[in-house]
């Protein structure tokens, strides 16, 4: 069994088979349980939508840092309300994105902060985004000292970065950029993270791994994320799935 911490199905790109890959092939394929994670306001209510719909998905609730110039206060009490919903596991994706910068820097800081408060109040662990602003987003972390379970998403970051995040009490989840031959830093945080630390994802449709790469990726490809990872760490790849879900459904409480 797959557990899935981090998709996008609410993704138009899914529009034309959304409901034969999460109503027969996932289910088919072992994947059984599946984070469908907010990035837009938008997002978030389709991803409470597709959890309400499908018994094996779960939602988070957040926007990602490209989207905090649009996010309004309403917003923010949607998100907080949204928190107590049955489905929802989570809140997130939220962070700081210095990289594309879609969002004025003060603005990202400003409403990750506000997020952070929801995160306090409502204790459902974070979903971390972070890009180009290693210093302050792990600061920020620290400084908010109940904030002590999540996963930060896509990690792309330091050995030494990832080892403080672990002392914190958070997972590192590791997706299909694993697979690609210029990963040599996140190979080693695979490396010296212990497994029971480790989350899979696929951040769906996005950055499929090989053999895959360059396609719009899905669920399916979390057993090539797993063997990559059994391959470096010397263990089966079913030892990685078996692990790896346990992980997912101790940090959401699933």
């Amino acid at each position: 069994m797959y557990f899935e911490s981090h998709a996008h199905y609410d993704d138009g790109r899914f529009d034309d088979d959304r409901d034969h890959l999460l109503g027969t092939l996932l289910p088919e394929a072992g994947i059984t349980a599946v984070l469908n994670v907010g990035a837009s306001m938008r997002g978030v209510r389709q991803s409470v939508a597709l959890a309400e719909k499908y018994p094996y998905i779960y939602a988070t609730v957040g926007t990602h840092p490209h989207y905090a110039k649009d996010l309004a206060d309403v917003d923010l009490a949607e998100i907080e309300r949204l928190c107590t919903h049955p489905k929802v596991v989570a809140v997130g994706e939220i962070g700081l994105d210095y990289f594309h910068n879609f969002s004025p820097k003060a603005v990202q800081v400003q409403r990750f902060r506000e997020q952070l408060e929801i995160v306090k109040r409502s204790g459902l662990p974070v979903v971390l985004h972070t890009r180009d602003a290693t210093k302050e987003m792990f600061d920020t972390i620290k400084e908010h000292t109940t904030i002590r379970h999540g996963v930060v998403h896509c990690f792309s970051e330091s050995m030494e970065m990832a080892r403080e995040y672990v002392k914190l009490g958070f997972y590192i989840g590791v997706g299909g950029m694993v697979t690609f031959p210029k990963t040599k830093m996140l190979i080693e945080v695979v490396r010296q993270t212990p497994l029971n630390r480790i989350l899979l994802e696929t951040d769906c449709p996005y950055l499929a791994p090989a053999p895959n790469r360059g396609q719009r990726n899905t669920s399916l490809n979390l057993p090539y994320i797993a063997a990559k990872i059994a391959e470096i760490k010397g263990v089966t790849t079913e030892e990685v799935a078996e692990q790896t879900y346990i992980n997912g459904k101790k940090l959401f409480s699933i």
